[in-house]
Parts: C-alpha cells; structure tokens; sequence
C-alpha cells in the first residue's frame, strides 16, 4: 500500500465533494446505504472502532483503517477520526490502493 497515493485520493475525492466526515454523518451514511467505503482512523478510539466496524459489517459496507486519524485529518484539512467516501468511482480506487 502506498501511503502517499492513499492520502491523496481522500484528499481529492474531498474536493470533489464525495466524503461524508463526521461520525454521526457517516453513520447515517451507512445506514441509506450512501457510503460505499468507509476509511477509520487506525488510532481511533475503541468506542468508535467497535462502533464503525459493528454498522459497517451488518450493512455490508467495507471498512479500512490505513491512516492515523492525524493523516486522515490533514488529507481532508479537517480534524475527523473516521470518513465514509460516497463516490463508486473514488470507493474502487482507494479499494485498489488498499490492496
């Protein structure tokens, strides 16, 4: 995995306004199905981890841990623990990425 590219295609699937940020707005955007990826801060805290991961897995939406959530936060330019990216397109390129 290249950590760089990674940051990168957060980054720019941020401007291309295709990132839900916020825990309660990512939740939610599991939950309608919205969120086709969902990118969790490794160093978040375990409430928030178990949380993520327990909606994720019941709506069958993949989550994937390969920033800091102070990584994250700098890819994005907000402070954010986890993100969920909307955009098919942006959820396979980062799904490659991760590989």
């Amino acid at each position: 995995m290249n950590q760089e590219r990674v940051t990168n295609m957060v980054g720019l699937a941020q401007r291309a306004g295709q990132l839900v940020t916020g825990t309660d707005f990512v939740l939610a955007a599991i939950a309608d199905h919205r969120a086709r990826l969902v990118l969790l801060g490794s160093d978040a805290s375990a409430n928030l981890t178990k949380k993520i991961n327990d909606k994720g897995s019941y709506y069958d939406v993949p989550v994937a841990s390969p920033l800091s959530v102070a990584e994250l936060s700098a890819a994005i330019g907000h402070q954010r623990s986890v993100v969920a990216v909307a955009d098919a397109g942006f959820a396979q390129a980062l799904s490659k990425l991760l590989t």
